[in-house]
């Protein structure tokens, strides 16, 4: 066969195809179709044959099980092995020597909290270890308002409140807080530690500049994780160092998408006792517009003249902090947290926060005694003026002391003090921990209750949630509170200093402790 028969045979199949297609149903409308779509977009039409050839071979490809092939079969005996030859990895990594010593002699209080406690060893003992500032626990009042609330509310609304949680005590709790603070509007959490790890992810996602003091709690640490935003540290409230960090972020940023940026940090520090420089920080923040973030979980309560936190105790205007975030479980002795800020900022947080969203409401006893302790606060100064003379008598007995040092600000009641460098270079002191539990355990036995501060232990650093070469001093912790008369803090002061002196001074003779 030569090249002119093999053509024309060519010719012959495409035009008897041509007219078995054309017999088609439907075969001209299809052509056309396809006509048209090539001429004006050809890259569709190759899509479309593609996507026809993979259904082609979707529908005649083979059917396959999903089912796992059948296990070996094994003996009862060899069954019996692989279980004895097995060891679970425990849940919770077994106690050390020293934490393992630490529960044992951990006092365990008995009724209820106030400035006496008994303990279940029967004695009573100085309360020195409780955020009971005001000694609201024992406000008769305030029982009777929470006994009332709770017979006519019951003990919880048992559901989140967006579905049915939300009850009427629950929005005056929180147009209460909002008011008392100088603030828009205010959204109210069920769990203090959640209500910060929660609101950060809200606003903040991956992609995001998040600038944080690196003395910030753990509370914050874990929200920050959770963001998932990119995150930059700046030492402990170092406003030059802030400012240094803030201008680094806009150079690297400068020729990058737009994103949202924020600076976190706390009014009293948790970790660390000091007070933040608020003026400084909202200076350095509206210069390099970004918005900020406070936790004044420990402040609130605490600072200025009625107790509304860092911004009136500095004499800022709370409207220019974006979102302003404490704890109604610590000086408010009631439970849970708050957000305050512009009314776009609370109601994005009903929607994106997640402590609030996937938990159940606030018990309505405990929002009605939030408004309350708030009202007592604002309609008595006096109680802000008391636990402050009371903390200047605790720290002036503290302060004969040559082997601590307190980290906190003058006006902050929880008092905590670490070791001196130069007693520990002297004294040669390698484990601080001890040293701290023996203080706290020697205080114990002299009547006086205080707490050792703990920390969370942590995987390695890795630049991102966790600040890189920040770790917290050993220290012990001392909650000043007016349920005792000055000459009790002042006693009470003199058996702190003496335990210290005790403790360290024996360091010596027992060796337990030199390196």
């Amino acid at each position: 066969m030569d090249i002119h028969e093999a053509y024309a045979l060519l010719n012959q199949t495409a035009e008897q195809l041509s007219t078995r297609f054309q017999q088609v149903p439907g075969s001209a409308i299809l052509l056309r179709y396809v006509k048209s779509s090539y001429q004006n977009d050809p890259v569709r039409s190759i899509v479309e044959l593609g996507l026809f050839l993979f259904a082609v071979r979707y529908l005649l490809a083979p059917r396959y099980s999903t089912h796992k092939s059948k296990a070996a079969d094994l003996t009862e005996e060899e069954i019996d092995e692989l279980v004895e030859d097995w060891t679970p990895e425990p849940l919770v990594a077994p106690p050390s020597e020293f934490e393992a010593a630490e529960n044992e002699k951990r006092p365990i209080i008995i009724g209820p909290t106030g400035p006496k406690v008994k303990l279940s060893t029967g004695r009573t003992v100085s309360n020195y270890a409780s955020y009971n500032f005001f000694n609201f626990v024992a406000n008769e009042m305030l029982k009777e308002r929470a006994i009332q609330v709770l017979r006519n509310y019951g003990v919880g609304a048992c559901g989140p409140p967006n579905f049915y949680g939300t009850q009427d005590v629950h929005m005056d709790a929180e147009r209460d807080i909002a008011k008392f603070l100088g603030m828009p509007a205010c959204i109210v959490y069920a769990q203090a530690f959640s209500t910060i790890s929660s609101v950060i992810p809200a606003f903040s996602k991956r992609g995001d500049i998040i600038v944080a003091d690196k003395a910030v709690n753990f509370s914050i640490q874990k929200g920050l994780e959770i963001s998932r935003s990119t995150i930059r540290w700046y030492e402990h409230n170092n406003m030059e160092d802030l400012e240094r960090v803030l201008e680094k972020v806009n150079k690297e940023m400068a020729k990058k998408a737009l994103t949202r940026r924020f600076i976190v940090t706390e009014g009293l520090f948790e970790n660390t006792g000091d007070m933040v420089d608020l003026p400084k920080v909202i200076e350095l923040k509206q210069r390099f517009k970004y918005r900020l973030i406070l936790d004044e979980t420990n402040s609130f309560g605490i600072l200025g003249r009625s107790g509304r936190g860092i911004t009136e105790h500095q004499n800022v205007d709370p409207l220019s902090v974006d979102m302003l975030v404490g704890s109604l479980s610590h000086s408010i002795c009631a439970g849970g947290g708050f957000c305050t800020g512009s009314p776009e900022i609370v109601e994005h947080q009903r929607i994106s926060g997640s402590a609030y969203v996937f938990s159940a409401a606030l018990p309505a006893m405990l929002a009605v005694t939030a408004s309350e302790t708030i009202k007592l606060l604002e309609g008595n100064p006096d109680l802000l003026t008391s636990l402050r003379e009371n903390v200047k008598v605790f720290r002036a007995q503290m302060e004969k002391s040559e082997y601590v040092r307190c980290t906190s600000a003058q006006d902050n009641p929880i008092c905590l003090y670490v070791l001196r460098k130069e007693i520990i270079a002297e004294k040669g002191i390698k484990e601080e921990d001890r040293v701290m539990a023996d203080i706290v355990d020697e205080c114990l036995a002299n009547g006086v209750l205080v707490a050792r501060v703990k920390t969370v232990p942590e995987p390695p650093a890795n630049g991102h949630s966790k600040p890189f070469g920040w770790q917290n001093e050993p220290a012990f912790k001392v909650c000043v509170t007016i349920g005792h008369s000055k000459k009790e803090v002042e006693k009470a002061g003199g058996v702190v200093r003496q335990a210290v002196g005790k403790v360290v001074g024996r360091l010596k003779k027992e060796n337990r402790f030199l390196s």
